[in-house]
């Protein structure tokens, strides 16, 4: 008998709508691929929550199992990569788009998507991280290159409570940047000092001006997780030779922006992509997050559910309501 499991499948009525259900499910229900993993933990995203409620731009076929993270123990794999035992965590590739993915307790992938933890990161931290923490990461990485380093100037942090924000605040903290955090949520300062913020300003301070062709220079760097008129004020008021990152879209896909950041003060402007992040860079990301660039606080940036849970959650993030990363114990289930 093939072995049984619990996952969360999305599926396509004959009207066109969309239902999510926690089924059972058995291996044999799995695409193929060289890499069976008993999954432990997952982690929520917007991505997820799009490909949950069928987002065309996110998953196509269906039923569907959602989830970009997974993390957990080598059941089978048909190469000689890792063995069984061994504790692997994957984040993205085509995982929980259109390869059913960490939202069920067993996942079948290529072996090239799966890394070994690195030295100092525990299966639950990788995926308390997961793609934000990747994200994030590859987005400080990118200031780095750029030339923004700890005492360059104050460092802007757009959608701070988000997923991705909430790491790079606390990468950033930790290593010593003056971190301004623009936030909708004014309950939520307090919890943004703790993870490393120096200040807090809301998103009407960030956009007052934002209609002037330039305003005042005052961001040494930005991470920018949201997008539309929000990246157009971060650009806008970017220092000479500063540099943005550009990582989310959550307040639109559209830059309404003229070129004077870029020719007038040689504002940076970086894309980060998660999804096909060549492997070698994804490795050095993470063994600094396993290290010096790891947050003291993770356990606080979390909050923890079972795949029972999850429906409740995929509601609230597609809602903004989200305060801290949805961690997903496969294991409680």
């Amino acid at each position: 008998m093939a072995t049984q499991f619990k996952a969360l499948l999305v599926e396509k009525t004959a009207q066109g709508d969309f239902t999510r259900s926690l089924v059972t499910r058995t291996l044999d229900d799995l695409p193929q691929g060289e890499l069976v993993v008993k999954v432990h933990y997952s982690s929520l995203n917007y991505k997820d929550a799009l490909s949950a409620t069928g987002h065309p731009g996110v998953t196509k076929e269906f039923p569907h199992t959602p989830g970009i993270d997974a993390a957990g123990t080598v059941v089978s794999c048909s190469t000689s990569k890792v063995q069984p035992g061994e504790e692997v965590f994957l984040t993205s590739f085509d995982l929980g788009m259109e390869t059913d993915g960490g939202f069920g307790q067993y996942i079948r992938v290529p072996c090239r998507w799966a890394q070994r933890l690195p030295e100092g990161l525990s299966l639950r931290e990788s995926m308390i991280l997961g793609t934000a923490g990747l994200t994030a990461g590859q987005s400080v990485s990118e200031l780095i290159r750029n030339g923004v380093a700890a005492d360059s100037g104050p460092v802007l942090v757009t959608g701070a409570t988000g997923g991705v924000g909430s790491m790079a605040v606390a990468i950033l903290g930790k290593l010593g940047y003056e971190v301004v955090a623009v936030t909708g949520k004014p309950d939520q300062e307090d919890y943004l000092k703790r993870l490393g913020a120096s200040r807090i300003i809301s998103r009407e301070t960030l956009l007052s001006g934002c209609e002037r062709p330039l305003m005042k220079p005052t961001w040494a760097g930005v991470v920018d997780c949201v997008g539309g008129d929000m990246l157009v004020a971060a650009l806008k008021s970017t220092r000479y030779d500063g540099a943005v990152t550009s990582c989310g879209l959550v307040a639109s896909a559209e830059l309404n922006l003229n070129v004077y950041p870029f020719i007038l003060r040689a504002v940076h402007l970086a894309g980060i992509d998660s999804a096909e992040c060549p492997m070698n860079r994804r490795q050095m990301i993470w063994n600094r997050l396993a290290r010096e660039w790891k947050p003291d606080n993770l356990e606080e940036m979390c909050e923890e559910v079972g795949l029972a849970g999850l429906d409740e959650k995929i509601e609230a993030i597609l809602k903004g309501q989200i305060k801290r990363r949805v961690l997903i114990n496969l294991l409680a289930d």
